[in-house]
C-alpha cells in the first residue's frame, strides 16, 4: 500500500506541474486584441490571427522583403520608418505617402495589381519573405498559388477590431516582425496616452451632441454598428451616436426612412465621404436634402488629407487614433481644444 501512496503523490505533483506549465504557456501570449496574439517559445515565433495560426523560426525574423496587398496596413510601416522593406504593393493609386510614391516611381516598390486582380507572376519574381493582407475569401485560389510556390502569407484583419486602440496595437506586432520592437512599444505608448488624455477631457463635457455617421450606397445607408471602432470613436469623443444601441460589430445596411426618423435631432453628420461641398453630396443623392441635419446641422467629410484617389485617414489615420479622436473632439467640443486645427476632417460648405 505504501508504494501506491508514493505513486499517487508523484502523480499528483506531475499533474500539478503540467497545469502550471499550461498556465505559464497561456500567460506567455502577448495579446494585441481578441483577434490577434503572438508568443515567443524556444526558437519559434507563434502568431494567431483570427482563424489562422502561424509558426516561424526565430532566425526567419525580422522580415526584410514585404509585399502588401492591402493599403490599410501601410500606415504601420510608415509609422515605424520601415517603408524600404516594402518591395510590392497593390492599388498604388490609393497610396497617399509621398515617400512611398517616390519609392514606387524609382521602382523600389513594385505595383502588384489591385484588389480586383493581383499580379501573381510579379509577386513570385519579387520573392518576398512574406505577404501581409486582409483575408478575402474570393482570393482563396490566388493565396493557394502563392503558398504552393513557397510564399508565406499572414492574414491580418485590423479593420474588424472594435476599438481604435486595438487597431493601433498592431504596431507592436509589426515591431516584432520587422525588428523594431522598442520603437513600436514607444510609439504605441505615446499614442495610447494621448488618446486616453483626450478621451478623458471629452467625457467630462456635459454636452453630448447627437451624431449621424456615414452615407448611402445604392438604396441603403450603411451605419456603423454600435460595437465597431467607428462607433467607439464617437463615444470616446463625447458624442451621442444615434445608432449606439445597435450591437453589430460591422456596418449595417438600413433604409433612408429609418435614418430620416432617427436623425431628427442630430446636430452633426460625420464621415460623409470624401466630399468638400454640400452640393457634391446632393449630386450623389438628392434625397440627403430631406435630412434635418443637412439643412440645420454641420456636416464633416474625411476629406482634408486627400490627393487624387488617396486619402490619408485610411493610411496614417489607421495608426494615429489620437489624431483622429482629436478631430472628432474638435468638431463636437471645440472649447476643449481651442488651439487645435482639424487634421483629417473638414466641414462641407
Amino acid at each position: 500500500m505504501k508504494w501506491k501512496k508514493i505513486l499517487y503523490i508523484i502523480s499528483f505533483f506531475v499533474v500539478l506541474s503540467c497545469k502550471k506549465s499550461d498556465n505559464q504557456l497561456v500567460k506567455s501570449w502577448e495579446v494585441i486584441s481578441e483577434n490577434v496574439q503572438y508568443s515567443e517559445q524556444n526558437d519559434k515565433f507563434l502568431l494567431k490571427s483570427r482563424k489562422f495560426e502561424y509558426s516561424f523560426e526565430k532566425n526567419e525574423l525580422p522580415f526584410s522583403k514585404v509585399v502588401l496587398l492591402n493599403n490599410s496596413l501601410l500606415g504601420y510601416f510608415i509609422e515605424l520608418g520601415q517603408e524600404e522593406k516594402i518591395v510590392g504593393i497593390s492599388g498604388v493609386q490609393y497610396v497617399y505617402s509621398n515617400e512611398i510614391q517616390q519609392l514606387i516611381e524609382k521602382n523600389k516598390i513594385q505595383n502588384v495589381g489591385s484588389d480586383q486582380k493581383y499580379d501573381i507572376e510579379k509577386i513570385l519574381e519579387l520573392k518576398p519573405d512574406v505577404i501581409f493582407t486582409n483575408y478575402i475569401e474570393t482570393f482563396e485560389n490566388t493565396y493557394k498559388i502563392l503558398q504552393d510556390n513557397g510564399i508565406k502569407i499572414i492574414f491580418l484583419d485590423e479593420y474588424l477590431e472594435e476599438t481604435p486602440l486595438d487597431k493601433v496595437a498592431y504596431l507592436k506586432l509589426f515591431g516584432k516582425l520587422l525588428g523594431e520592437e522598442k520603437r513600436a512599444e514607444e510609439i504605441y505608448a505615446k499614442i495610447k496616452n494621448d488618446y486616453e488624455s483626450i478621451k478623458q477631457k471629452a467625457q467630462k463635457s456635459p454636452n453630448k451632441p447627437k451624431v449621424l455617421a456615414n452615407e448611402m450606397y445604392g438604396n441603403h445607408w450603411y451605419v456603423a454598428g454600435g460595437k465597431t471602432f467607428s462607433a467607439n470613436y464617437l463615444k470616446d469623443a463625447g458624442a451621442d451616436y444615434i445608432f449606439k444601441e445597435n450591437q453589430d460589430k460591422k456596418s449595417v445596411p438600413i433604409s433612408f426612412e429609418e435614418v430620416f426618423v432617427k436623425s431628427k435631432n442630430a446636430e452633426f453628420w460625420v464621415n460623409a465621404g470624401n466630399y468638400r461641398m454640400k452640393k457634391e453630396l446632393l449630386a450623389m443623392n438628392a434625397i440627403y436634402e430631406k435630412l434635418d441635419v443637412y439643412q440645420k446641422g454641420k456636416i464633416f467629410g474625411m476629406n482634408k488629407r486627400r490627393r487624387g484617389m488617396a486619402n490619408d485617414i485610411f493610411e496614417s489615420g489607421a495608426v494615429r487614433a489620437d489624431l483622429v479622436l482629436r478631430d472628432y473632439v474638435k468638431i463636437f467640443h471645440p472649447e476643449i481644444l481651442p488651439k487645435d486645427t482639424l487634421v483629417y476632417m473638414q466641414e462641407l460648405k
